[in-house]
């Protein structure tokens, strides 16, 4: 029982071909071949954006010290404008519903006083 020999695997096939039938197995390598077909464009893909990926961080490697200081200011700054405006946004919206919160307060105040004291007297 050394090695197998070409009629050991051709009376193999000819049992998965009675067994799956053909078919199924021209499915099964059709699928086979679209798996390989996009796990090498995902390959491609991913080696394309590596290179970019290593171009772009060579642009950022030839910046000065200086220029990374920079930059990091400036995204400091867009930040800290940005927390600015949200609080101001927020602030704003959180004095107009207290304004209203108390409009509605002094209207059921006024609702609940009885306006006729006549049953009162009897």
């Amino acid at each position: 029982m050394g090695t197998f020999s070409i009629w050991h695997w051709l009376v193999v096939l000819v049992i998965v071909v009675l067994v799956f039938g053909t078919k199924k197995l021209r499915n099964l390598g059709g699928d086979l071949g679209s798996a390989i077909k996009g796990f090498k464009e995902g390959m491609k893909d991913a080696s394309s954006e590596t290179e970019n990926a290593s171009s772009q961080s060579s642009d950022k490697s030839s910046l000065t010290f200086d220029d990374d200081i920079r930059d990091t200011a400036e995204s400091t700054h867009a930040f800290k404008e940005a927390v600015k405006s949200k609080e101001t946004t927020t602030a704003s919206n959180d004095t107009k519903e207290e304004g209203e919160k108390k409009s509605d307060s002094n209207n059921q105040a006024t609702d609940s006083v009885p306006k006729d004291n006549s049953q009162s007297k009897a």
